[in-house]
């Protein structure tokens, strides 16, 4: 079963594929296994800061005794990504990004 929710990006650290307010529609990773693909984006929890929420995107894996390590890196290089934090797990994913809508505004 799919789940499907929404997110308002902030910051520049996805620029120039994503800006400050964009809305972006995602589909929910939890209660199953995923096929995690490098080149999509992803909402992430930040491994250094449990509960903050970024958008990344998947860059690299490696497999290594059994297990798959993910690389990701925002779009814009001074994003704070593995490039810092280094390797992380599937449970550090939570959503992936389908697309970016614009809200409608209503006068």
């Amino acid at each position: 079963m799919f789940r499907f929710s929404t997110v308002e990006v902030s910051g520049n650290y996805m620029q120039p594929t994503f800006n400050a307010g964009d809305w972006l529609v995602i589909t929910l990773l939890s209660g199953q296994k995923h096929n995690l693909k490098v080149g999509k984006v992803f909402l992430i929890e930040d491994p250094k800061r449990p509960g903050v929420k970024l958008i990344k995107r998947l860059t690299q894996t490696r497999s290594e005794h059994g297990f798959t390590w993910y690389w990701v890196e925002g779009d814009n290089s001074k994003s704070t990504d593995s490039r810092d934090w280094g390797w992380l797990t599937s449970d550090n994913f939570l959503a992936q990004v389908l697309f970016r809508y614009k809200k409608a505004v209503i006068e």
